[in-house]
């Protein structure tokens, strides 16, 4: 088993390397003057089972083109089989025509996965969990849930009502609240235009309750904050927020210091340093659980107690 790391989330990487007690694969990543990726290993592999870990964040298509050309020389150099760890998985959010004339992206990126000779795919939380069935090979999707949840209960909290930010994620909402035990409240949101939400009301009886909004990712904090004020405005004595990803582009890191959140708790899926710091977020390591999760792809034991 050989574990190596993209560059886009390497301190990921080096915490699953460290749990696994193995050192990160030798190779090395760099760029031809005009921007095109330079990518050797430097250590044999052949026989082996890699293990590439790379999110999608960020600069997501030269994060995604360098995992190709990894797994291609990975390929290439006969390694036994080759894993894509992809802790965020880029372009998930495009999973449906959701009007004519658009392009499935989710799918495209699969195809291209399994083009460049990924074996198999590790992620976690994918934006919809029907993405698995655009591939041919085996997706393990690991679930954020059990961190979160691990943190909140040490946080003590009293009155707590879990609140889905939209119908769409009542399903992750559901499954969050179950494990705290806690009732689940519904935001009845409309999106004008991509990137844009505009709450109309809470459903479900917020009044008094510490109110712990949970999503799958935050990109531009808007839905995250407004759903914070409704809760808030419906009654709520305090307001947290929970999510995998924080993706948190453009002014996302204002919006939430402006906004009513106490904290915000997410995991490190995505590379907490290629965003400025910001005191109420809470980042929280996945590192054991992909690194678990890899060592029984390894063994080839179960991974599907890691869902529970």
């Amino acid at each position: 088993m050989k574990v190596f790391a993209g560059s886009s989330n390497p301190g990921l990487a080096r915490e699953i390397a460290a749990y696994l007690q193995i050192d990160l694969g030798k190779c090395v990543l760099d760029k031809f003057s005009d921007g095109e990726i330079h990518f050797y290993i430097d250590e044999n592999v052949r026989g082996e089972d890699v293990f590439v870990v790379q999110s999608g964040s960020h600069e997501a298509n030269f994060n995604l083109m360098q995992l190709f050309i990894m797994i291609d020389a990975f390929k290439r150099s006969s390694a036994d089989r080759i894993t894509a760890v992809i802790p965020y998985y880029g372009y998930a959010r495009q999973d449906w025509k959701d009007r004519p004339r658009v392009p499935i992206s989710a799918r495209l990126t699969a195809d291209l996965l399994e083009t460049s000779g990924a074996d198999r795919v590790l992620t976690m939380d994918l934006h919809s969990p029907q993405i698995q069935g655009f591939f041919s090979v085996p997706v393990d999707n690991l679930n954020g849930v059990p961190v979160l949840v691990k943190h909140v209960q040490q946080l003590g909290l009293t009155n707590v009502t879990v609140v889905s930010p939209d119908a769409g994620g009542v399903g992750r909402a559901k499954h969050f609240a179950r494990r705290l035990n806690a009732p689940l409240a519904i935001i009845d949101k409309r999106r004008p235009a991509p990137n844009v939400a505009q709450v109309f009301n809470v459903v479900g009886d917020v009044t008094g309750q510490t109110c712990v909004l949970f999503d799958d990712m935050v990109d531009t904090a808007g839905t995250l904050c407004l759903s914070a004020e409704a809760v808030m405005n419906a009654g709520a004595a305090r307001v947290l927020a929970c999510a995998t990803h924080a993706v948190l582009s453009g002014k996302a890191l204002e919006k939430i210091e402006a906004s009513p959140l106490e904290q915000l708790i997410v995991s490190n899926t995505i590379a907490p340093e290629q965003r400025r710091p910001c005191a109420k977020i809470v980042t929280l390591s996945v590192a054991e659980l992909f690194g678990e999760a890899i060592r029984r792809i390894h063994d080839r034991s179960s991974v599907s107690s890691l869902f529970d």
